[in-house]
């Protein structure tokens, strides 16, 4: 399972999915300039670091890596809760104290996933000509279409590399 990103972590990850595009050590740090004080090697080191926990890929890019998110925060924060929430000894009680910490935005933004999951939307099936329904997006969901409105996105990566994988940077080869 995944663990919970650190401070620094999280906020070097919020950039790479807000940007969702390849970033580079240098633009990450020149955007957390503004907010603090912090040395280029600490970015570099906790952008390895994430690339350790297998949270961004990176390709070389001259003599530096381009950092790109495997996943999505979405992805990460659904991960987070189901771990959360199977380490209970009491699910059930769980769902309940956790329903009632909700806002009312996030209660509805909640029944509204369960509508998506259960089929319960009015264009979750289309009735062709003959009165037959056909695929709606829940079924095309499952099948992976990467177009279906709504669609979970995969998993966040649980393996992490081998110790010391890939941690050499391309100046020094």
């Amino acid at each position: 399972m995944p663990r919970q990103l650190g401070d620094l972590e999280d906020a070097v990850m919020s950039r790479v999915w807000e940007w969702n595009r390849p970033v580079t050590v240098r633009e990450v740090l020149e955007d957390l300039q503004r907010e603090r004080s912090i040395a280029y090697t600490t970015v570099m080191t906790v952008m390895d670091n994430l690339h350790q926990k297998g949270w961004v890929r990176r390709e070389v890019d001259g003599r530096a890596y381009r950092y790109m998110a495997v996943s999505t925060r979405a992805a990460y924060a659904a991960a987070l809760m189901n771990e959360a929430w199977s380490k209970s000894d009491n699910p059930a009680a769980a769902l309940v104290a956790f329903f009632g910490m909700m806002s009312p935005a996030q209660r509805e933004a909640l029944e509204d996933a369960v509508r998506m999951v259960s089929g319960d939307r009015p264009e979750a099936t289309d009735e062709g000509a003959s009165g037959a329904a056909t695929e709606g997006p829940r079924e095309a969901s499952r099948e992976g279409n990467p177009q279906v409105p709504g669609e979970v996105p995969p998993e966040v990566p649980t393996e992490v590399p081998a110790e010391g994988a890939d941690r050499e940077h391309p100046a020094g080869r």
